[in-house]
């Protein structure tokens, strides 16, 4: 069973940035999609971004558009997440994801699903203080 290893979280003021990044743990085939979803405390989990590897096509969830980038590493099956001006609502659990299904399902009218991702991360804590 391939894992998906985060990290990159912490604490940071309101305003400020952090960068979090996911990898595979062993070499594979390519994983496409590779996504970011969070979930803070008393709340579902939600998606806040992902990306297609093949096409570079990227979603994101719209509290983050203009202030989050998700990008693909220089390493297969590797994902960014940079994160700025952040807010005090960003404070969550965020956890990598992707479709480890070989060959890639590739259903981007779906990217929003958390079901669609067959791999998870443990997560990393995100704390933004005011």
């Amino acid at each position: 069973q391939v894992k998906l290893l985060e990290s990159g979280g912490g604490s940071v003021q309101a305003g400020g940035s952090l960068r979090l990044s996911c990898e595979a743990s062993r070499d594979t085939s390519n994983f496409s999609p590779m996504a970011w979803f969070r979930q803070a405390p008393g709340k579902e989990r939600e998606v806040v971004a992902s990306i297609f590897t093949e096409t570079n096509n990227t979603y994101y969830a719209d509290s983050v558009k203009g202030r989050f980038t998700i990008s693909q590493g220089s390493a297969k099956n590797t994902v960014h997440l940079q994160m700025d001006s952040l807010e005090p609502d960003d404070t969550a659990v965020y956890y990598c994801a992707a479709d480890c299904v070989d060959p890639p399902r590739l259903f981007e009218s779906i990217w929003f699903a958390a079901n669609y991702y067959s791999c998870w991360g443990q997560g990393t804590q995100v704390t933004v203080s005011s």
